[in-house]
């Protein structure tokens, strides 16, 4: 089997109840010489709360990620300013990578695009990606962000028995994946995380 894009849902084995630890900022030096093995900025529609709790257990429990989002991070601001902004850019910053949680609320999001487009400026090639979701029971067709697939690395997974190019075997898991004009590139997830 293989999946480009995920269903909403999927990640639901993983889900947390408690957002609190990922709503503190990340204090990098914390996590030199913890388990953490990075910290991910997730840019998210705020209406997309409980793909964001599948994918933040996903990512903590399988990849020892230290997750941050901004929605009720007791340091934003109470009404969104220039301080939000700026508040945000630092934080996507900080963490060393950035994730969009790339669901068609997130594609329609005027926020989520500005924080994409900044984590482009600080971020892009390597440590940006995306995290496709699709509603319930509709077809990869019907994705409304496959563009932005073509723009960005984004989170994919594939199944034991498939091949790379040059004919070698495919490990089953999540990886990378870049489209460009040379063809498509995997890299194993925990790789692109620990770069």
């Amino acid at each position: 089997m293989r999946i480009n894009v995920f269903e909403s849902g999927y990640f639901r084995d993983y889900t947390i109840t408690n957002l609190n630890s990922a709503r503190s900022k990340v204090i990098t030096e914390s996590y030199q010489f913890a388990h953490i093995s990075t910290t991910v900025f997730i840019s998210h529609k705020h209406d997309d709360l409980e793909n964001l709790k599948d994918i933040i257990g996903f990512l903590e429990k399988e990849y020892a990620v230290k997750a941050y989002i901004d929605s009720e991070d007791p340091q934003m601001p109470k009404i969104t300013s220039a301080e939000t902004a700026a508040n945000i850019k630092a934080r996507i910053k900080e963490c060393r990578k950035f994730i969009l949680l790339a669901t068609e609320n997130a594609i329609n999001s005027k926020w989520c695009n500005w924080e994409l487009g900044y984590g482009d400026s600080v971020k892009f090639p390597n440590n940006i990606a995306l995290f496709p979701f699709k509603s319930k029971g509709t077809s990869d067709a019907q994705y409304i962000g496959s563009e932005y697939m073509k723009l960005y690395p984004y989170i994919v997974y594939r199944s034991a028995g498939e091949k790379y190019e040059n004919g070698k075997p495919i490990q089953e898991g999540y990886y990378i994946r870049t489209e460009n004009s040379n063809g498509n590139t995997i890299v194993p997830l925990s790789e692109w995380l620990s770069k």
